[in-house]
């Protein structure tokens, strides 16, 4: 495993992290403990001590699996990143929650679900503008970072089409930025990561597989069941991404390696990346994604030495 500064942070990341919306429940499948565990342990074993989650994937669910496992000891093995600003009533169902007297108790919501002390980032979650600038929530944030409840704030944007929030992340004292970038969506290298590289934020990139279509498993008029969340995107679109992971397929991904492995280590070559948080089902995929840091590229201005 190879491991990057996270921009202004004291945190030392792995490269590959753990995405972990789907132990929520809304990508075809109900994780028990043990399977969590599993993954977890696959995870520890190569390296990855980066984990990524949120207050609403399911109710406090995806941060409950991952409390109980950390609960066994093992808690200064992690980094862990989680979001507010949400709150779960239902598959694809969620509330906007958003007032500094709403996110205290979501914060302590997650540190009780989490069964930890501290929260490495804490990041506000696809806010809108008008959410995002708000002086009482982020005063609260920041007497939460005195306190030792957090360690640092980020952002996790809503859209990678403007750089407003990215642009003023310095201004609420956030460390790090987390955007969707992948070889399908490459829009961020506009505006966003010019930004960063400005204020010496830590870049993660979340959906570096894009949605799994850059796993290579899926081909065009592929389908979705209705629990899973790639049920909802337009069809139309999920056809002409296929055809086009398709044609990436046949002319960009070296022979013998995995689309997988090659599509995160292409987002991780980007030298305002510090690290890719794809989601995990299995162990196997562990190992898979974990493979994808041996062919990123060493000079990256982030790499430590």
């Amino acid at each position: 495993m190879k491991y990057r500064r996270l921009g202004k942070t004291n945190l030392d990341v792995s490269v590959i992290g753990i995405g972990t919306w789907q132990y929520g429940g809304e990508w075809g499948k109900d994780f028990g403990q043990y399977e969590v565990d599993a993954i977890l342990d696959k995870a520890n074993e190569k390296g990855i001590n980066f984990l990524d989650t949120a207050e609403c994937y399911g109710d406090h669910l995806s941060e409950s699996l991952i409390g109980d496992y950390l609960s066994r000891g093992n808690r200064e093995d992690w980094i862990v990143a989680t979001k507010f600003g949400h709150h779960f009533h239902g598959n694809f169902e969620r509330t906007r929650h958003w007032s500094a007297n709403d996110v205290l108790k979501q914060l302590d919501a997650s540190l009780k679900a989490l069964r930890t002390d501290y929260i490495d980032l804490y990041q506000a979650h696809s806010c809108t503008d008008e959410e995002f600038n708000n002086d009482e929530l982020w005063t609260m944030l920041h007497k939460q970072v005195e306190k030792g409840k957090i360690r640092h704030l980020g952002i996790s944007l809503r859209s990678n089409e403007e750089s407003y929030q990215t642009d003023r992340a310095s201004d609420v004292n956030a460390g790090a930025i987390q955007v969707v970038y992948n070889r399908l969506d490459r829009k961020p290298e506009e505006q966003i990561f010019p930004s960063s590289q400005d204020q010496n934020l830590g870049v993660l990139a979340r959906v570096p597989l894009a949605s799994g279509y850059l796993s290579g498993k899926y081909k065009p008029g592929a389908t979705f069941s209705t629990d899973d969340v790639r049920s909802k995107h337009d069809s139309e679109e999920t056809t002409r991404l296929l055809q086009q992971v398709e044609e990436i397929q046949d002319n960009e991904v070296p022979e013998g390696v995995p689309m997988a492995t090659w599509a995160l280590s292409w987002v991780l070559k980007h030298p305002a990346v510090t690290a890719v948080i794809p989601g995990c089902k299995t162990p196997e995929q562990v190992e898979l994604n974990a493979k994808a840091a041996q062919l990123a590229v060493d000079n990256h201005p982030q790499s430590l030495k």
